[in-house]
């Protein structure tokens, strides 16, 4: 594992319950971090908290009053991480307008609420900060059957660029990470059909999905000073999936 130190630094994980958003939390928690940890299953939260040390913040990123009242509890912040994200699997022929706008809420509404508010707490504490958007190597090409998860971080990565620009003058860096299939807990059991796993682990010149502390140690990196004169970039953890 990469060593960084983030002692003093104040950072926001939303996603913060499981997966790649509770690989970040540990690994901030263990570079010294005082990491505030989002998401809606409170439970979870609980034992993160216990587990890491992390203050718990209830907060549901599709929903607006949810995400302004968890920032009116939350100190100025030196980092923000957007790990929150769902999917919806459906082929064209079968996708739902509810679907999308569901997805849409969450993977990019959802993380546009959360840069306004940090943003904002950030400028007027004139301190600047990092922010990293957890999207997919799903805005870089296209995926049957994933209509509306593409669409939603091709948004992302969108949003992450126009963040750069207009948050810059303020000292706020903007990036993106592009994971591709990352062995949560979840993609662990949805990825153990050979006829379904075989065919992407071949696209993947690696031979190999992601674990969650690889994509963890980039978000750190791009956290920190070490990566003080990178933004606007959306940098693919995909063991060159989308070089091809």
């Amino acid at each position: 594992m990469i060593r960084f130190d983030f002692t003093g630094r104040r950072v926001l994980v939303t996603g913060a319950s499981s997966g790649i958003g509770r690989a970040i939390v540990e690994q901030l928690s263990a570079a010294g971090a005082e990491v505030y940890a989002a998401a809606r299953r409170t439970e979870t939260l609980t034992e993160l908290a216990a587990q890491t040390g992390c203050t718990p913040c209830p907060m549901d990123v599709s929903d607006a009053s949810s995400v302004a009242r968890a920032f009116a509890t939350l100190p100025p912040l030196d980092g923000v991480v957007n790990s929150a994200g769902i999917t919806s699997l459906e082929s064209t022929l079968n996708w739902q307008g509810e679907s999308f706008d569901s997805v849409m809420a969450t993977n990019a509404r959802g993380a546009g609420l959360v840069v306004k508010h940090a943003a904002a707490a950030m400028i007027a504490a004139g301190r600047g900060g990092s922010i990293v958007n957890v999207s997919s190597q799903a805005s870089l090409v296209g995926l049957a059957d994933h209509l509306s998860y593409c669409a939603s971080k091709g948004a992302l990565d969108a949003m992450t660029r126009v963040w750069c620009v207009e948050l810059g003058r303020h000292g706020i860096r903007v990036n993106a990470v592009n994971p591709t299939v990352t062995l949560t807990a979840m993609a662990e059991q949805a990825w153990s059909e050979p006829a379904k796993r075989d065919p992407v682990l071949a696209a993947i010149p690696l031979g190999r999905f992601a674990e969650p502390s690889e994509v963890a140690e980039p978000v750190l990196f791009l956290l920190s000073e070490s990566a003080g004169m990178i933004s606007g970039i959306t940098l693919p953890i995909d063991g060159g999936y989308t070089s091809q």
